[in-house]
């Protein structure tokens, strides 16, 4: 009775954000017939939507595995973490190799606290759980002041509201699953899904605005 209740709490929060206007759609939107559409921006964006939808994808690789014991679990959690060390990569170009390990060993963190809430959510530890979560916004706070200051195009408050997006989306996928609301996890995952690649182009966007002699015919 305890699991089903806490499963329910677990709904109730995520559900509750995944119909609102993602601030991704409306930051992209702002920008949307500015964006310079030269071969070294196109592929830049290319490479940011592969990287950031790795992210995504493995994300939800290892929510099914985790949630429902299968072996590739840790597999699967090694190249979800390989892709944080890979999106830390394509930013060295720009901003060097000190700021590239930064934002992959807070990716890294990231991907580790969201493991610790799958295991505290599939255990029904709610206070493992709650202190996983705060610990998963403060590092999505860390990572938005982080990348803010690398780039004026990257106002903190909406890199906020993107992250807490995504973190929502995801606990939303956790939730279902938990439930076994099979349309409710597909619903979240697409939704995240969409939000992620929203948020890559954003992240193409400030570094095009930033480095334009870059990106230049």
């Amino acid at each position: 009775m305890k699991r089903l209740i806490f499963i329910a709490i677990l709904v109730v929060f995520a559900l509750s954000f995944v119909t609102t206007t993602s601030p991704a759609e409306a930051m992209t939107a702002k920008s949307a017939g500015k964006m310079m559409y030269t071969k070294p921006a196109v592929d830049l964006r290319m490479d940011m939507r592969k990287l950031w939808e790795d992210h995504i994808t493995w994300t939800r690789c290892y929510i099914v595995s985790a949630l429902a014991d299968l072996q590739h679990a840790g597999p699967v959690a090694e190249r979800l973490l390989r892709n944080q060390d890979d999106i830390g990569n394509a930013i060295k170009p720009y901003y060097g190799d000190d700021a590239g390990k930064k934002l992959a060993a807070l990716l890294r963190e990231h991907i580790l606290i969201a493991a610790g809430i799958v295991k505290a959510a599939k255990a029904n530890n709610k206070e493992e759980y709650d202190k996983g979560q705060k610990n998963w916004y403060a590092n999505a706070d860390d990572i938005s002041a982080f990348l803010s200051n690398a780039n004026p195009n990257w106002p903190k408050k909406a890199l906020q509201d993107m992250l807490y997006k995504h973190l929502e989306y995801t606990t939303a996928e956790v939730a279902s699953r938990l439930k076994k609301d099979w349309a409710a996890d597909i619903e979240a995952y697409d939704k995240g899904h969409a939000h992620m690649l929203m948020f890559s182009d954003a992240v193409t966007e400030g570094i095009v605005k930033q480095f334009p002699k870059k990106f230049g015919k």
